[in-house]
């Protein structure tokens, strides 16, 4: 047994909340986190080096590495160092948490040199979100879209791929994001669920291919609930934007845009106190790099 392995996993952006219905959608993105697993032999301990940002909390990559060992029954026999690297802004709604636990989740299944089928994977990663109470559903919308790319349109309850769509272009992504953090399970789900109503009707424009219009009404929807400003996003769309809406519980909002309007895009989002990242929809899966 080599002990040790290192896997990727990439970022993603909302389509449909799922906090609201449990059904939801979300779309992949090529921002990514590198997680690298070295098993030791202290059992029961999971020593956690998050290089992006020490202030998080490890707790994602213990219970994720907690939820591997115990799955293949290795749980009394080995601990882990986890060190984990990523370009996606922690706790602004763009899935750090559903890319580490996949990255994580996948590095230590090769680590204990063990095989999985990919959507094993992405359910033990999401519950050790559920476990580290950084998540209200488990997210398995953003899990799935982190880890197969392209749009995944999903029941988080059942956990349940409902419909996949595989894009043949990659416009670019925009996210506009603000400093401030906001953690999801701090969330008001109360007001959330009062647009279940709403939120349905998008989550059906997503099933009939029209996922981008799906992306902005579901920003608005989610911006009233949560008390966000959404001139954000209104911005962009003036601005040539196919879609655009609040990305998870914010504050971050995501553009989908066609090349020849990014500039555009960004002009507007300049005029705002916060960072703007440029990425392009992922079609790539999740993958352990050594």
């Amino acid at each position: 047994m080599t002990g040790r392995a290192e896997a990727i996993a990439h970022g993603a952006a909302t389509i449909i909340n799922a906090i609201a219905t449990g059904k939801g959608a979300a779309v992949g993105v090529d921002l990514w986190t590198k997680a690298a697993v070295a098993l030791t032999n202290e059992a029961g301990h999971v020593d956690v080096t998050i290089r992006s940002d020490s202030s998080e909390n490890p707790a994602l990559a213990q219970k994720t590495v907690g939820r591997i060992l115990k799955h293949f029954g290795l749980e009394q026999e080995f601990g882990a160092k986890v060190e984990t690297t990523s370009n996606i802004p922690v706790a602004r709604g763009l899935k750090s948490s559903s890319a580490a636990a996949n990255a994580i989740a996948l590095a230590t299944t090769a680590a204990i040199e063990r095989n999985l089928d990919d959507v094993t994977v992405v359910k033990l990663g999401v519950d050790g979100a559920l476990d580290a109470k950084v998540t209200i559903t488990g997210a398995f919308d953003d899990a799935c879209a982190s880890y197969f790319g392209g749009v995944v349109i999903t029941d988080n309850m059942e956990r349940r791929i409902i419909k996949r769509f595989e894009l043949t272009e990659a416009p670019a992504v925009l996210f506009y994001v603000p400093a401030e953090k906001t953690y999801t399970a701090c969330s008001d789900v109360k007001r959330m669920k009062s647009m279940a109503s709403a939120v349905k009707i998008a989550y059906k424009e997503a099933l009939n291919g029209n996922y981008w219009a799906a992306l902005t009404l579901n920003g608005l929807i989610y911006s009233s609930a949560l008390g966000y400003d959404s001139s954000s996003a209104v911005d962009a769309l003036t601005a040539g934007a196919i879609a655009a809406g609040l990305s998870g519980t914010g504050p971050a909002v995501s553009a989908i845009v066609s090349e020849e309007n990014v500039d555009l895009v960004k002009e507007v989002w300049r005029k705002r106190e916060g960072e703007i990242l440029e990425a392009r929809i992922n079609l790539e899966k999740a993958r352990v790099v050594c």
